[in-house]
């Protein structure tokens, strides 16, 4: 229900630190309860809270078929609401927007909205205010050449080279986490990226 989200329990980075000390079966069973109080309740009341629609929260078990790493569980909690983006480890809290690796299509209307004038000026700008403010703006991976089609010196080559986009902030684990406080500034920082999200929801994702 809204108004229930109190923060993110101590327990909950506790249990994290635990999790990837002990990443097997055993101790997650045993753990499980802690898990689902101090992490997944908190999420979805947070996600009430936040009223932009049903949220999407990941669950705990990773995929391990095409991967060596056969560690049964994320050492996170992560969840999608709105176009941005939750995210809860022993590292502390990350919350931010964009898009992460979009399928080609979807990568070629990022690029080719960077490209226009119009679009691509209003996102520079964009950039530029939100790291003027302090959030971490980047890419999980970059060309080192222009992409094919568009020229090495064109106005927003940096732009262009990014495969996808990110603006957010890290916080590390703090006491007003565990307090109402956390949704406050949850809300600080989307209301601060909402350009980006508004430009990406405009511009890419067409809608």
């Amino acid at each position: 229900m809204p108004g229930t989200f109190t923060g993110f329990p101590r327990e909950a980075i506790t249990f994290f630190k635990g999790l990837e000390a002990n990443n097997n079966r055993d101790w997650f069973q045993a753990h499980k309860d802690t898990y689902e109080r101090a992490c997944r309740e908190p999420m979805q009341a947070l996600m009430a809270d936040l009223r932009l629609g049903p949220g999407k929260i990941s669950r705990i078990n990773r995929d391990i078929r095409f991967t060596p790493d056969r560690s049964p569980y994320k050492t996170h909690i992560a969840a999608g609401v709105g176009g941005y983006y939750v995210n809860l480890s022993a590292e502390g809290l990350y919350v931010g927007t964009g898009i992460y690796k979009p399928d080609p299509p979807m990568l070629e209307r990022f690029r080719g909205a960077i490209d226009r004038d119009a679009s691509g000026r209003q996102l520079h700008a964009i950039v530029k205010a939100l790291e003027r403010k302090g959030y971490d703006v980047g890419t999980h991976e970059s060309l080192r050449s222009a992409p094919k089609g568009y020229r090495a010196d064109h106005p927003r080559i940096d732009l262009l080279r990014m495969k996808d986009i990110f603006a957010g902030s890290a916080f590390k684990p703090a006491a007003w986490l565990s307090t109402r406080k956390a949704l406050d500034e949850i809300q600080r920082v989307m209301r601060d990226t909402q350009p980006l999200t508004k430009w990406l929801a405009q511009h890419v994702r067409g809608r």
